[in-house]
């Protein structure tokens, strides 16, 4: 599964969440307005920036709502 660094107010997060749930795919919300997964993000990519995907078995990390949504299209 996919997981994806959030937070529930910002606008390129809701849409790269509204292409994911449009295509029916499952993404692991990890929001970052919780301090241990803010933490996570930053250790990961380097700056506290969302949206942020994580894909763990193509070993992929990107940030960037339009190169996520790209990416998903390339996986589905």
């Amino acid at each position: 599964m996919l997981d994806l660094y959030i937070l529930e107010t910002c606008p390129y997060c809701k849409k790269v969440l509204a292409f994911a749930e449009e295509k029916g795919i499952s993404l692991n919300k990890i929001d970052i307005a919780e301090k241990a997964n803010e933490e996570v993000l930053i250790t990961l990519g380097g700056k506290r920036q969302v949206p942020f995907l994580v894909d763990k078995e193509r070993n992929v990390q990107m940030y960037e709502s339009a190169d996520i949504i790209e990416y998903i299209k390339t996986i589905i």
